[in-house]
């Protein structure tokens, strides 16, 4: 049997993406949204994009109203749902997915970058003040940044090779229809 949580209890928690889910008893549910929440907040910080932080309403807004519908769900239907993770849940149930599946590469990639944008910010601060002023701004510049063009490089790449996947995809499609026409006909 569940046990009865307090509305006011449920209520308040429900305005912390997460915390509410986590307080009816959903951690999973709850630590896929607040990681969602922080990681959309951390991403646009560190990119750069503030565009990005448009989603959080619509993060915030979900987490709200899902933690007020569980509190109103019947007892067996609270006690019969399952407790998943929302975001990525083939992913996060196999934690080397990463390692081992079809992203690796471009998980390596990512790491890559992460660790260049690292050494290059540290190294400016290490060097910085022996270098001249021309060459230190450029590299501050560099620096700042370089994983915010390595990422925006990154969208580019992954938008053409989009693109480049339909037209081959179109191109097969077509010609599948022009052998399936053939053989309506005969």
């Amino acid at each position: 049997m569940v046990n009865k949580r307090s509305n006011f209890l449920t209520f308040c928690f429900a305005f912390l993406p997460g915390a509410g889910q986590m307080y009816m008893g959903f951690m999973k549910r709850g630590v896929s949204i607040m990681s969602a929440f922080s990681l959309l907040i951390f991403s646009s910080i560190w990119l750069n994009f503030i565009p990005l932080l448009f989603a959080i309403p619509v993060i915030w807004f979900f987490s709200f109203f899902d933690t007020i519908n569980l509190r109103t769900l019947p007892e067996e239907s609270l006690a019969a749902m399952e407790d998943c993770y929302i975001i990525f849940p083939e992913l996060l149930k196999n934690k080397s997915y990463f390692l081992t599946g079809k992203y690796r590469t471009v998980f390596a990639i990512i790491l890559i970058f992460c660790g260049v944008s690292v050494l290059l910010n540290n190294l400016y601060g290490m060097l910085g003040w022996i270098l001249p002023t021309l060459l230190k701004n450029f590299l501050y510049s560099f620096s700042s940044y370089f994983f915010q063009l390595m990422v925006a490089s990154g969208l580019i790449i992954f938008g053409i090779y989009l693109i480049v996947g339909k037209k081959k995809f179109m191109n097969f499609k077509d010609k599948f229809h022009l052998l399936e026409d053939k053989g309506d006909s005969e």
